[in-house]
């Protein structure tokens, strides 16, 4: 009876030891990473190292797909890396010719109040430019004009990254649903995301908090501006609701849209906003060196090259190149930013010195985040390539979605697509990767397909904010070295808090 109890505990073990196996890298990165007992690039090189010999010695994946796995992480890289390189090249300009400068100055003239000038920035500003190009670059713009508002570095990234979450979820013009969920139905997923993502109106509630943490008078300021925050919040998630009807790329820009003019219609009249108008930057006079046409030209440019490449060029690729199963997209944002750094180049003729200066920092800036996206998505695509084997046992991506295939999916689901934003640095990849498990896993499970994609695609969104990709790349055009855990301990709780509220809603609708 003995032998056969100590039997029974081995086989029990050994079965849990492929799912030990699959996690184990992944939890040691964390820990690598949160105990700073090495930089993220080096913590990302050796989880994919772990991998890569499990892949080999364990899990015996097939050598063409270990190839395919390294070549798709390095040419999506490199896609990273050349809109990290363009954003950080645009926005080097933009310094060198002290139109950032001269932006903040301006915004001044809206509202005096840091509080309102933040949210508006980081919210409906960086939703805007989420709708249209996505890609991580909403906070890539935000995070310098905040800091130019006087807002310190890490607190601009942690804003940042906060208003680079919601809008995600119809990002790109509706990319993530679009492209993420290809080949499933999903007729219904828009409405349900956009209605899931009602939740989101507490994000500037967030921001607010943190801007005004550290501050003398912190409950008195925060409580002034929560008014304004909630309604800020409300008025670009409701009309998102409204606007899915028109099709799924159209929630997060027309939202947007609509949002900015409410409030600066609100603003103007003095609706919400608080009493007493506090500014980050003192009260000495600034003056402007140019005009505010001139000064958000460059703004505009980008902006309209956006959206034009968006519809000219979006659905142009290069699919295959060498071998790997990747399709280059011809719409890169880099190089729309590229473009329209070499455009406000020509009409500040006199500047024409700053160019060379200009690639040398972007070049810089972009290598080190190249590295380690390259690393953490070779990781990604060998977990999921692992299925691919002479072993026979199933891939390690699939063991660990697996063990939350139970009646409590719905509250797991937005926290898995958001492990997929944090890894990948896009909703698009996260969906994916997990979306057809989510299909399977909720027809099995006889739940509504739907709103389970709905969930997992919010929850992706959501984990924008701790994406790896966009805070390696806001810190590159702010020039912060070595930031990630600060950044990450600053984002985490909002992420959780917004996390745990979806999942709730989950179980409540299949209760």
């Amino acid at each position: 009876m003995v032998f056969s109890f100590v039997y029974d505990i081995i086989i029990t073990m050994t079965n849990y030891i492929p799912i030990l196996l699959a996690a184990f890298p992944f939890l040691f990165f964390i820990y690598l990473l949160l105990k700073r007992v090495s930089t993220l690039l080096w913590a990302s090189v050796i989880t994919l190292g772990l991998y890569t010999t499990l892949a080999v010695f364990y899990w015996k994946i097939y050598p063409s797909f270990l190839y395919l796995s390294y070549g798709k992480g390095f040419f999506v890289a490199l896609d990273i890396f050349i809109i990290i390189f363009g954003a950080v090249f645009f926005l080097e300009i933009l310094k060198d010719l002290k139109i950032i400068k001269n932006i903040s100055y301006y915004l001044g003239g809206l509202s005096k109040d840091y509080r309102i000038q933040i949210i508006i920035i980081a919210w409906l500003f960086e939703s805007f430019i989420e709708g249209t190009a996505g890609f991580g670059t909403p906070a890539a713009i935000a995070v310098p004009i905040l800091i130019g508002l006087g807002l310190p570095p890490i607190k601009a990234l942690v804003v940042g990254l906060l208003g680079n979450s919601v809008p995600g979820v119809f990002g790109a013009a509706g990319t993530p649903i679009k492209i993420g969920f290809a080949g499933l139905n999903v007729a219904a997923v828009p409405l349900t995301a956009a209605l899931l993502n009602l939740v989101g109106f507490i994000i500037p509630v967030f921001m607010l908090w943190i801007i005004t943490e550290g501050r003398v008078n912190r409950k008195k300021e925060f409580f002034d501006a929560l008014p304004f925050a909630i309604f800020t919040g409300l008025i670009f998630v409701i009309p998102s609701v409204l606007f899915v009807s028109l099709g799924q790329e159209f929630p997060s820009i027309l939202g947007s849209i609509t949002a900015l003019l409410i409030i600066v219609f609100s603003v103007k009249i003095g609706f919400l906003v608080p009493k007493e108008t506090l500014s980050l930057v003192g009260d000495k006079e600034e003056s402007s060196s140019m005009s505010a046409f001139k000064s958000f030209l460059p703004y505009i440019i980008l902006v309209s090259l956006l959206i034009l490449g968006k519809i000219f060029v979006g659905k142009m690729g290069i699919p295959n190149f060498l071998g790997s199963i990747y399709t280059f997209s011809l719409f890169n944002p880099g190089f729309i930013f590229i473009i329209s750094g070499l455009i406000v180049m020509l009409i500040w003729r006199d500047k024409l010195m700053v160019l060379a200066s200009s690639i040398k920092k972007a070049f810089s800036g972009a290598l080190y985040p190249f590295f380690v996206v390259f690393s953490m998505l070779a990781m990604v695509q060998i977990m999921i390539n692992t299925g691919n084997n002479t072993s026979g046992l199933v891939s390690a991506l699939s063991l660990i979605t697996k063990s939350f295939e139970t009646s409590w999916l719905p509250f797991f689901t937005p926290f898995i697509g958001a492990f997929g934003a944090f890894m990948t640095g896009s909703v698009t990849v996260s969906n994916i990767m997990f979306g057809h498990l989510f299909n399977i896993a909720s027809i099995n499970l006889g739940l509504n397909t739907s709103v389970i994609l709905a969930l997992g695609v919010v929850g992706a969104a959501a984990g924008n904010m701790i994406a790896l990709a966009d805070i390696l790349t806001a810190e590159a055009v702010t020039g912060i070295k070595n930031g990630e855990v600060s950044v990450l301990k600053g984002v985490i709780v909002p992420c959780l808090v917004y996390l745990s509220l979806l999942g709730i809603i989950g179980l409540i609708i299949f209760k």
